[in-house]
């Protein structure tokens, strides 16, 4: 039995999150291991990504002002092996069983070299489309940010109701079962984003809502 485990971010101490996560699988795989499983747990670490290089930033500066490029992602390297030792120390207290002297970081550069492969397989299935699309830019960071980095300010906003009239008013008639309704139909919406009406071209309805007919 093999549990396929989302490895966790190694920045920071672990948190209540961390040891709900790990516990509720410790139980899955030791469970499995007593009813007669071969049940290995390998225990890996993503080693990767924007938070570790902003912790060495704050310590050391950005790259290309103090020190190499080069230099950063080995500083980057070293504080994300620090973290690893901190977490895998916490997780064996907590109990979760695994083989902890032998974990599978993404920084290993075997691992890299494994996710190129993977990459070029994936490539070469004809499964990777490459194409234009809008990304969150962080320009003091250099770097796209994910929508999990992306912090939002509350705004208010103006709210209005607009009432669109039906295009083929015998269709929406008779899409609704009211052959016997005289006059023009309009359907009303509402947004918070009232600079995007002229750019509206049809509304969708949706078959388990419940609609009313107001005169």
């Amino acid at each position: 039995f093999i549990l396929h485990d989302g490895p966790p971010y190694a920045n920071g101490s672990i948190h209540i999150g961390h040891s709900v996560n790990k516990i509720l699988k410790d139980i899955i795989v030791k469970s499995k291991g007593l009813s007669g499983f071969d049940s290995p747990y390998v225990p890996g670490w993503d080693c990767h990504g924007l938070p570790i290089e902003l912790k060495v930033e704050q310590e050391f500066g950005k790259p290309g002002e103090k020190f190499t490029a080069a230099e950063f992602r080995a500083k980057c390297r070293e504080y994300a092996a620090t973290q690893v030792d901190g977490q895998r120390k916490d997780f064996i207290r907590l109990g979760v069983l695994g083989d902890w002297s032998h974990p599978y970081l993404t920084m290993d550069f075997k691992t890299e070299a494994n996710i190129i492969r993977a990459l070029g397989r994936i490539i070469k299935n004809g499964h990777l489309h490459k194409g234009a699309k809008p990304v969150h830019w962080c320009v003091d960071c250099r770097s796209a940010l994910a929508e999990a980095e992306v912090e939002y300010y509350d705004k208010t906003s103006p709210s209005i109701d607009v009432a669109f009239r039906a295009v083929d008013q015998d269709a929406v008639k008779a899409k609704f079962g009211l052959p016997g309704v005289s006059g023009p139909i309009s359907l009303v919406i509402w947004t918070t984003t009232p600079w995007t009406l002229p750019a509206n071209r049809a509304i969708s309805l949706a078959p388990d809502f419940d609609y009313a007919l107001v005169q």
